[in-house]
């Protein structure tokens, strides 16, 4: 793939290099919460000009950030929370372990499973990807490093996913006698189309950063330097595009969208429809008209 076909990295967007840097450096603890450290999963709300964005830190160097009981409960917790807080807007998960966004299952742990215990807990997985891409508010996938079997999984439930030049991903399972357990086999098809969907899945092949890409298995693809966060950049630099526009809009286009493409084009008009009405009476729509009469940027309060 050529290079001028690899999306570049703007830092542009009113938010300093500087700052995205120092986010990438280091996590801020929560507020409110108690990130303790060495933790599996660590969570933080942004502040400044990244206030309402929310970043999901897999943390697991010593597995490649393999989905064990304790990392999932600790997701799952972590979402729920996420869905009943409204000053987030916008949510990332992302990898503070180099070179790894999540290796799959733990097999290790998963090795002392009863066959009801593995059932229960790929049911569990199942339920917690549904429940990533039925967050109210969009999600964004940064995935610098490895993403296999339900690494991959999560990162399909996302709304967008951003990746490095040095990423690789695929669901694997099938190479381990088993299928993708956690909505893989429903989602890949329609992000990549069936047939490409079943190539992938039927051979286990992984893919890097750029052929993902080529394929839209990510919305964007950008060049890793050293060992640098490129995608999680990326994340917030599309994130940070996001902020300025209406809360609740951005959360009806979603909703329009996922449950509009689960049926025909004119049931899907009437969701959209329906999801619009939702914004009539809302605040926002009003302050928006009165910032365009008045030329200036409207201020958002997700009223």
């Amino acid at each position: 793939m050529a290079l001028r076909h690899v999306a570049r990295l703007s830092l542009s967007n009113s938010i300093p290099h500087p700052q995205l840097k120092a986010f990438c450096r280091g996590i801020a603890s929560v507020p409110g919460k108690s990130t303790k450290e060495g933790e599996d999963l660590q969570v933080s709300h942004l502040q400044g000009d990244l206030r309402g964005i929310t970043v999901l830190g897999f943390n697991r160097p010593q597995a490649k950030n393999a989905l064990s009981k304790n990392l999932v409960k600790q997701l799952c917790d972590s979402l729920e929370a996420v869905r009943y807080d409204p000053s987030v807007q916008i949510v990332i998960l992302r990898s503070l372990v180099p070179k790894v966004f999540c290796a799959g299952a733990d097999l290790i742990e998963r090795a002392s499973f009863s066959q009801a215990e593995v059932n229960a807990f790929v049911n569990k997985l199942r339920m917690m990807t549904n429940y990533i891409e039925n967050l109210p508010c969009p999600v964004i996938a940064a995935l610098d490093g490895v993403a296999l079997g339900g690494g991959l999984e999560i990162a399909l439930a996302c709304d967008i996913r951003t990746a490095s030049t040095s990423s690789k991903m695929g669901l694997v399972e099938t190479k381990l006698a088993i299928i993708p357990g956690a909505g893989g086999s429903q989602r890949l098809p329609r992000i990549v189309g069936i047939g490409k969907a079943k190539e992938l899945i039927f051979t286990g092949r992984i893919l890097k950063g750029t052929e993902a890409f080529e394929i839209g298995l990510v919305n964007t693809v950008v060049e890793q330097n050293s060992d640098d966060d490129a995608a999680y950049l990326k994340a917030l630099s599309i994130a940070s595009e996001i902020l300025p526009n209406g809360p609740v809009a951005v959360q009806m286009a979603k909703a329009a969208i996922n449950k509009g493409m689960e049926v025909d084009i004119n049931s899907g008009c009437f969701i959209e429809e329906a999801c619009y009405a939702r914004l009539i009476p809302t605040k926002d729509r009003l302050e928006g008209l009165k910032a365009f009469r008045e030329k200036r940027a409207p201020i958002y309060r997700g009223e």
